[in-house]
């Protein structure tokens, strides 16, 4: 009679029953997996866009259409620098709460932003 909530019993507290590893390991690495995948490939179109951005700067200066200081160029830099890192950060926070480790979600994202 009881016999069914025995084995739901013990399947659920299996660590290594398909079900508990595909949820808990499987599923969290898949999706850090896509979003390290997408964060380094829009991380490098960005630094793309961005060099452009400034190649064109440096033309329209040498042409005396516009007048570029140092320190406004350094200071636009570093301020896209803080919000790559602040981005990043958020990422891999968000991936932790995925389970209850999160270590497969933040694996995934670092195997992503190597494959990427």
């Amino acid at each position: 009679m009881n016999t069914h909530s025995v084995e739901a019993a013990s399947s659920s507290s299996d660590i290594f029953s398909s079900t508990f590893l595909i949820g808990s390991v499987g599923a969290p690495f898949v999706i850090g997996l896509a979003v390290g995948y997408f964060a380094k490939k829009m991380l490098r179109t960005a630094l793309f866009l961005g060099g452009a951005t400034i190649v064109l700067l440096f033309v329209a200066e040498h042409y005396d259409v516009i007048d570029i200081t140092d320190e406004k160029l350094q200071h636009a830099a570093s301020a896209a620098a803080e919000a790559a890192k602040s981005s990043g950060g958020f990422l891999v926070e968000r991936l932790t709460s995925i389970t209850s480790k999160g270590a497969s979600g933040v694996g995934g994202f670092f195997v992503g932003l190597k494959l990427g």
